[in-house]
């Protein structure tokens, strides 16, 4: 590699700074990516309907003073869901923030339109890193409108990984640093925090994501280990990775505690499973199979470039004249490269089953988002090559069948957004999740137009007896808060629309009640004496979210003071 200097990095000879040249290429890449949607409208792709409905949930509670929810209100028909435990919640708030500044209709394409110019920016920081400004900026388009990017828009519509993406090459940088893989740049302890925010960042977009980014650090931090053959490596990794995980436990520690709560295990359900989505594997579900075989294409596809470009750029040879970047680096990013491919092939099944957490990344081609920054790294060094342009031609010349061809393969729908209003504004609400469903509760079984509150009669075992005539007043019907008085002539019981959930804390006239459920779902049913009932329902803070809060200000405090730490001796 060509020698350059970081402050060739910092100005393009026109003037302008590089990350501000970075960043209106990489708002061409995303306006490229976003082609479709002028025409067509917004892609419904697999998982849109999810994270509409989570937009839209949570920008309801905000209406209603609900900062950060945990609850929903509009899923399984008003009954709710814990989803904003279990869900990271940085995609969710960003979408949610974009419904009060942007038409309904637009939200979408906006969200894509953001999260791949921040792909762009965050790769181009990196790959100034190792290669020169021209390059980079190439690198950063490419990486910003990339195969798999491509699938996530068009086909997947899974915005809350493709955020997860958009900050991987900030991580990959970061690890780098960490582990002291720039010849001209030795650790500081500030690295530990540079590294310990972005990789909280990825938790708190995508669990999935955030499980692929923690075996590849951890993969990048042996081979540095093994490589300059220091324990301080190994050291600072893990600091950063613990102040990593600090940050992100008030979402992660009630998320991990709470499973025990809700039908978890039924994010492996039948077509979720590891074993039925490595590359070009065939189930007895012809649709399944058909998008299983469109994303082993783009896998291939990014897998042959990645290959070709690390051939081309020679990085390997030993005449190679790497100047800021050591030939662990890039052992390092084969390194990473070669995990992933394996990883997407059936033949690592036993690793899916024995690694912890591994198997709920589901699909094992989402290997493809670490395999896309690898590869835009190799290509911009290729580009550094003489006629090394002609490798982004190449790639111009690939993206325009393949996004034809996914854009062919999905959904457009142009009345989409205006149903998932149509569904809160009517009162009918979403349907739920099967893995953030409460322990004992069918949400298939719900009824869609139940009341809010419903009298029976006192007996559950005597359900023929008519319920007590009875006056019931909502008072209060808010996500976290529910207030209403019933007055009966005789004993009965309230049916809520709502689940149970270890979280509800319900009084009747201020005492403390147990409450009941029907045989069949997990409503919560409150019993009532005759006469008068005040009848309160809140959503409580449960001490693992404490805990969870505590450890994250610790942690966010921590990393303050070691920012500060910096410019002191030796540090």
């Amino acid at each position: 590699m060509n020698e350059f200097s970081p402050l060739q990095n910092q100005r393009l000879s026109a003037g302008l700074p590089s990350w501000l040249f970075a960043l209106g290429v990489s708002l061409l890449a995303s306006l490229a990516v976003l082609i479709p949607f002028f025409i067509l409208g917004s892609a419904s792709g697999h998982d849109f309907e999810f994270h509409v409905a989570s937009w839209l949930d949570v920008a309801y509670q905000w209406k209603h003073g609900v900062l950060y929810p945990q609850w929903t209100a509009w899923t399984n028909y008003g009954f709710g869901e814990p989803r904003y435990i279990f869900y990271p919640p940085l995609s969710w708030m960003l979408g949610a923030a974009l419904t009060f500044v942007l038409p309904i209709s637009w939200v979408p394409g906006a969200f894509i339109f953001l999260t791949q110019t921040l792909a762009g920016v965050s790769a181009f920081l990196l790959l100034r890193r190792v290669s020169k400004p021209h390059a980079a900026y190439l690198g950063a388009a490419f990486y910003a409108a990339n195969p798999y990017a491509l699938l996530v828009s068009y086909i997947r519509s899974d915005f809350a990984e493709q955020l997860g993406c958009a900050i991987f090459p900030l991580l990959l940088l970061a690890a780098l640093r960490l582990s002291g893989l720039f010849q001209e740049e030795k650790p500081k302890s500030s690295a530990i925090v540079l590294f310990a925010v972005p990789f909280a960042a990825v938790w708190l977009s995508n669990a999935p994501a955030g499980v692929v980014a923690s075996y590849s650090v951890a993969l990048l931090f042996a081979w540095a280990t093994l490589a300059q053959k220091s324990w301080q490596v190994a050291t600072r990794a893990a600091a950063g990775l613990a102040l990593g995980f600090g940050l992100t436990s008030f979402y992660l520690l009630p998320a991990a505690y709470e499973q025990r709560w809700v039908n978890i295990g039924q994010a492996l359900s039948s077509g979720l499973l590891p074993a039925e989505n490595f590359l070009f594997t065939r189930i007895a579900d012809v649709e399944h199979t058909w998008f299983n075989w469109i994303s082993s294409y783009c896998a291939l596809a990014l897998i042959l470039l990645t290959a070709l470009t690390a051939l081309f750029s020679r990085q390997f040879s030993a005449s190679a004249n790497q100047s800021q970047v050591s030939r662990a680096a890039w052992n390092s990013l084969l390194l990473l490269g070669t995990a992933a491919l394996l990883l997407m092939l059936k033949f690592t099944l036993p690793l899916w089953n024995v690694l912890p957490k591994l198997r709920f990344v589901q699909f094992p081609w989402r290997w493809m988002s670490i395999l896309a920054v690898v590869s835009s790294c190799f290509l911009a060094a290729a580009m550094e090559r003489r006629r090394g342009w002609l490798w982004f031609c190449l790639f111009v010349l690939i993206s325009i069948p393949l996004g034809t061809f996914l854009t062919r393969n999905t959904w457009w729908d142009p009345d989409e957004m205006p149903t998932q209003i149509a569904a809160i504004t009517g009162g009918t609400g979403f349907e739920g999740v099967d893995e953030y469903d409460p322990l004992g509760d069918d949400h298939l079984d719900l009824p869609k137009n139940a009341p809010l509150a419903a009298v029976l009669s006192a007996s559950a075992d005597n359900s023929d007896t008519p319920p007590p005539a009875a006056k019931i007043r909502i008072e209060l019907w808010w996500p976290k808060e529910k207030h209403l008085r019933v007055e009966t002539p005789g004993p009965a019981r309230v049916a809520l629309r709502l689940l149970n959930y270890p979280a509800w804390q319900v009084t009747v006239n201020g005492r403390s009640v147990i409450t009941q459920r029907p045989d069949q779902v997990d409503q919560m049913i409150v019993p009532i004496d005759k006469g008068q009932s005040e009848i309160r329902v809140h959503f409580t803070r449960t001490p693992d979210r404490t805990a969870g809060i505590a450890l994250s200000l610790a942690s966010a405090l921590v990393g303050i003071a070691w920012l500060g730490w910096r410019k002191s001796p030796g540090s």
